[in-house]
């Protein structure tokens, strides 16, 4: 799994996607399979009718052949009608040309649609490639993500869109990644870290395959280095902590020396901090978020 240092204020893992959400994702070797199937997997659970908008080059035999880890409970979601592969082109029909207008319009209609079958909202995957497929500008591409945000205000319909950075210009990609409110670490399992003032929030999963990263970023505030001020660590974006990165954590807090520490996290981190002695580390404070 990576560590990705190229996180913002605004990243999260893609299990931490919340309904309403509108976010970026960027790739660059292939498709997001593992984020796909993670992000199709929690919707299905969470009631939401899905419905997926891969590349229009890929087959949909080979989408839905990536999907086999739940491949049970995706069968029996096509088999209801809850899990659904489209395209935009399909989408916009029988009207030939893109506008944002058309298609969020049409989104619209999807999501009520959705809500009248009984479903808790829509989820949407779109793979960015349709772009190419239909001989979009990049300045209509730009447009509608800028103005978008009446899909998302009641919290219905939750949209992630994948770019991928080999077709995109670097400009083009800083634009987008910008007007979307969420972004999204590449893959499940991955770990990212953004900076502040005797601050470090990390987000993503800190197992053994991130030790080393969970680590780095400990030790960037957490060293000393003669300084008195008090140090905080987010967990609150973090989805899993495993016991040898909580164990770090303790050991690298109790080493701190007079600074305090404070941890922000979710309740099972909190948890489990706890049972590994947080409370014996003079310093540290453990606050629920």
């Amino acid at each position: 799994m990576a560590v990705w240092n190229g996180a913002t204020d605004h990243t999260i893992a893609v299990e931490g996607l919340r309904p309403g959400d509108h976010a970026f994702v960027g790739y660059a070797d292939e498709p997001l399979w593992p984020g796909l199937a993670a992000f199709t997997h929690d919707g299905l659970v969470r009631g939401e009718k899905v419905v997926l908008f891969p590349d229009p080059a890929l087959p949909v035999a080979e989408t839905e052949r990536r999907l086999l880890p739940f491949a049970s409970l995706a069968e029996a979601a096509r088999s209801r009608g809850q899990l659904l592969h489209s395209s935009v082109r399909e989408l916009i029909r029988p009207d030939g040309g893109f506008t944002p207008r058309r298609q969020t319009g049409r989104l619209r209609e999807e999501t009520e649609r959705a809500l009248r079958e009984g479903y808790a909202g829509l989820r949407v995957y779109v793979d960015m490639a349709w772009v190419w497929d239909l001989d979009v500008d990049i300045e209509t591409v730009t447009h509608r993500e800028a103005h978008a945000e009446h899909l998302f205000a009641d919290g219905r319909y939750t949209e992630v869109c994948a770019y991928d950075r080999r077709r995109f210009d670097d400009e083009v990609l800083t634009a987008v990644r910008r007007l979307h409110p969420v972004d999204l670490l590449e893959r499940p399992g991955d770990l990212g870290a953004v900076y502040g003032t005797d601050e470090v929030g990390i987000i993503g999963d800190a197992d053994l395959a991130t030790r080393d990263g969970f680590h780095a970023a400990l030790r960037t505030v957490l060293t000393p280095r003669g300084r008195t001020s008090p140090v905080r660590v987010d967990l609150s974006r973090l989805c899993f902590l495993d016991i040898g990165c909580a164990s770090l954590l303790l050991r690298q807090a109790a080493g701190a020396g007079a600074r305090r520490v404070e941890i922000l996290c979710g309740a099972p981190q909190a948890d489990l901090l706890r049972r590994l002695g947080a409370h014996s580390v003079e310093n540290l404070v453990v606050v629920e978020v």
